[in-house]
């Protein structure tokens, strides 16, 4: 009789040791979610708008070598493979230059994201526009091959040179919409017509629109390179802030020669 009840203890004390060690601890694998959410959640992930992304900093070697950068790389790849319209490979090959040269130009990514979708929705590097225009970022030739060869080769059908033409490209129309008005609502539509060419007397059809197609396709498309930031959180006030910080830098630069 005492073995017996010697085993009832026993058991009674094994079942307690596994209702608590299953409620106090969790399967390692299971706890595991995809890198990019595990990347979120990490600290140094800015959430608040008015954090400073690292591109938006001075020194483009430290903004590359940081984690955002990575994360913003792996955002960027998933949302190109949300299109369906590129495989992974690919995602991941254009992901890796359109974001190293976005923050390169002190641009946010998903800004990059929305005019290449917007330009070229099937991603289809062969794509040629009526007029001429090439590409990923639908980069007219005759006017920048000659301005930016020396810079990135010649071969503007190529995607990553393609994506490096529009982006510098892209950089250039927001710089000078920046520095012609004081409204950062104002300084990205004109960026955007500037790159669309919607100016002194070159305008298609609709052309004025391009702002506004541009900002859906952020919207619609964007959504992991933005993790759930509003456009004006996520592309206008970014864009805005960080050619306002050069321009202070600029000016105190200037001051202390």
């Amino acid at each position: 009789m005492r073995s017996v009840w010697s085993q009832i203890g026993l058991a009674v004390g094994a079942a307690a040791t596994i209702v608590v060690a299953a409620r106090v601890s969790r399967p390692y694998y299971v706890s595991r979610g995809p890198v990019a959410a595990q990347l979120i959640a990490h600290a140094y992930v800015d959430s608040a708008v008015d954090e400073r992304a690292p591109w938006m900093s001075a020194s483009v070697e430290e903004a590359l070598k940081s984690p955002r950068f990575l994360l913003d790389r792996e955002l960027f790849t998933m949302d190109l493979l949300r299109t369906g319209k590129v495989s992974v490979e690919r995602a991941r090959a254009l992901a890796d230059v359109a974001v190293r040269e976005a923050y390169t130009r002190r641009l946010p990514p998903a800004l990059v994201l929305g005019v290449m979708l917007t330009e070229n929705d099937e991603l289809k590097s062969s794509a040629r526009s009526h007029i001429g225009a090439i590409g990923l970022m639908q980069v007219y030739p005759k006017p920048w091959r000659n301005a930016l060869a020396h810079k990135f080769g010649t071969n503007i059908h190529a995607d990553s040179t393609n994506l490096k033409y529009g982006i510098f490209i892209l950089s250039w129309v927001v710089e000078k919409a920046s520095s012609l008005v004081d409204d950062r609502d104002a300084a990205w539509r004109s960026a955007l017509l500037g790159y669309n060419g919607c100016v002194h007397g070159r305008n298609t059809r609709n052309c004025h629109s391009y702002p506004d197609v541009v900002r859906r396709q952020v919207v619609h498309s964007a959504k992991s390179s933005c993790r759930g930031a509003n456009f004006d959180e996520c592309v206008v006030m970014p864009m805005w802030l960080a050619r306002r910080d050069a321009e202070h830098d600029d000016t105190a630069n200037a001051q202390v020669r």
